[in-house]
């Protein structure tokens, strides 16, 4: 019992599902100095945006803790 082209089949098939995208992913045109400077730039961006949000009171997803209501 052989396989025939299944395996190349199922291949292909994956390969739909995730559109190339593995392939593409380095594939952006820059010099590896220049991904490094665009991601060490992002990383600051992101440090300050953090910085920022715990400078004006941390978390601001409200919630509160427990409610001390009584029946």
């Amino acid at each position: 019992m052989t396989r025939g082209n299944q395996r190349e089949r199922d291949r292909e098939r994956a390969q739909a599902r995730t559109g190339n995208k593995a392939k593409n992913s380095k594939d952006d045109g820059l010099t590896p100095e220049q991904r490094r400077e665009r991601d060490a730039k992002a990383l600051q961006e992101k440090a300050a945006k953090k910085a920022a949000q715990q400078a004006t009171g941390g978390n601001s997803a409200g919630g509160g803790g427990k409610s001390s209501g009584k029946k």
